[in-house]
């Protein structure tokens, strides 16, 4: 197959560049890369049934419409990134006067995140370049995505996370074999720690945001909301709202290209609107967005969603855009939101980390200030599983009652 890969366009002065010119961000201004496709050639060899009659299970699916090419690894985890289900929660959608909620549950990727799509295309375009070693600056779910999609293929990576991440997330690196670093820092530190190394180690940097193809990876999810949306009633279609939870903005901005890609084929016959939902502790590219700006300012970050816990988002821009243009929104939530989410969403056998169920939350104040009405169509992403991070999800709960292994001690607790 024929590489649909032509180039990359700035996010910001909007300066062309061809595939091997730059390799990360835009020499003029530091603006995120847009990966641009050979639109017209795709629509002569293909359409969207040859896409629907495909029967891989997985995001290698797209591979019509993706800008690398399959990196191998059939039958093991990197073929089994993407494809997650989305399930029909009519309890919820009683409970805050929805007529139809959707969740697409992210926690179904081989490392139980979104992050696994970002990582399987950056692996793919590192074995085009030739790339020995991918290095990552992660929380966690990125890093855990990087080091056990190499895995699965004898990819060499390397991780930095701030050493007071999930120890969930940290045994999961260790476990698929990744070289870790723990930084006394922050994210942010690690972000820029794992620049430098890549320039003068000569690793690849698949750092979120940085590397133009994690969104590329990330829309891979606007892909299957597509093809999902296809089988909706088409008055649910025009309806349909997302919400996504928001740290760095790469997921929000990598699903809002992969509808544009849609459209720029003429695939797409609604675009959803999207909203992003961030911790009133990590909110810089919620406050840029309500001050009605794309100038994002640094904020110090702090909230028990670890995985959206950003000073300086590195996708910030792209994420402001994503909601505007598409008539979406941004909300703000609180750590105490996030955990109640947490809570909700297990009632309808859902297991979210934090991150994840900012979105549920995010959703759940929409409707209170009357920002989604009940007749729209609403899916929520959960982008990670709660096993990520137990000691979180300990919080939505209550304690279990120990009792004496008798009836009579059972008896005496449920009267």
């Amino acid at each position: 197959m024929r590489s649909k890969f032509i180039g990359y366009q700035c996010s910001l002065c909007a300066k062309d560049y061809s595939s091997d010119e730059v390799t990360y961000t835009c020499p003029v201004d530091g603006g995120n890369l847009n990966v641009i496709l050979d639109y017209a050639g795709i629509n002569r060899e293909f359409n969207p049934g040859d896409i629907f009659k495909s029967s891989e299970g997985s995001l290698w699916r797209y591979l019509p419409i993706l800008p690398v090419s399959d990196p191998g690894g059939i039958g093991t985890p990197l073929h089994r990134a993407g494809w997650t289900p989305v399930y029909n929660t009519n309890q919820l959608a009683v409970e805050l006067g929805l007529g139809s909620l959707w969740v697409k549950d992210e926690s179904r990727n081989p490392t139980a995140s979104f992050k696994d799509r970002a990582s399987a295309i950056v692996i793919a375009r590192g074995r085009e370049i030739d790339a020995e070693v991918i290095v990552t600056a992660s929380t966690g779910n990125a890093g855990a995505a990087l080091a056990g999609m190499a895995a699965a293929i004898g990819q060499k990576a390397v991780i930095f996370a701030p050493r007071n991440a999930p120890p969930a997330k940290i045994a999961q690196l260790l476990i698929y074999g990744a070289k870790v670093y723990l930084v006394d820092g922050s994210y942010d530190d690690a972000f820029d720690l794992t620049v430098q190394a890549a320039n003068e180690f000569g690793w690849y940097c698949r750092n979120t945001g940085y590397n133009p193809f994690t969104a590329e990876g990330k829309k891979t999810g606007a892909f299957e909301i597509w093809e999902w949306m296809l089988h909706l009633e088409p008055v649910l279609r025009k309806t349909l709202v997302i919400f996504v939870p928001v740290g760095d903005g790469n997921i929000i901005s990598g699903l809002h290209k992969g509808f544009l890609d849609l459209a720029r084929l003429g695939w797409l016959d609604q675009m959803p609107r999207i909203f992003g939902v961030q911790a009133e502790g990590s909110a810089a590219i919620a406050n840029a967005y309500l001050s009605g700006t794309e100038v994002v300012t640094p904020v110090t970050a702090h909230t028990v969603a670890d995985s959206i816990s950003v000073d300086l988002p590195r996708d910030g821009v792209r994420a402001v855009r994503a909601a505007r243009d598409t008539n979406g929104g941004y909300l703000l939530v609180s750590d105490k939101e996030i955990i109640t989410a947490i809570g909700e969403l297990g009632k309808v056998g859902i297991f979210a980390e934090p991150a994840g169920a900012t979105s549920y939350a995010g959703l759940v104040k929409a409707i209170k200030t009357g920002m989604i009405q009940a007749d729209e169509a609403v899916l929520v992403i959960n982008t990670g599983s709660g096993l990520k991070d137990v000691r979180a999800a300990m919080q939505a709960v209550t304690e279990p009652t120990i009792i004496e292994p008798t009836l009579a001690a059972l008896r005496k607790v449920i009267l």
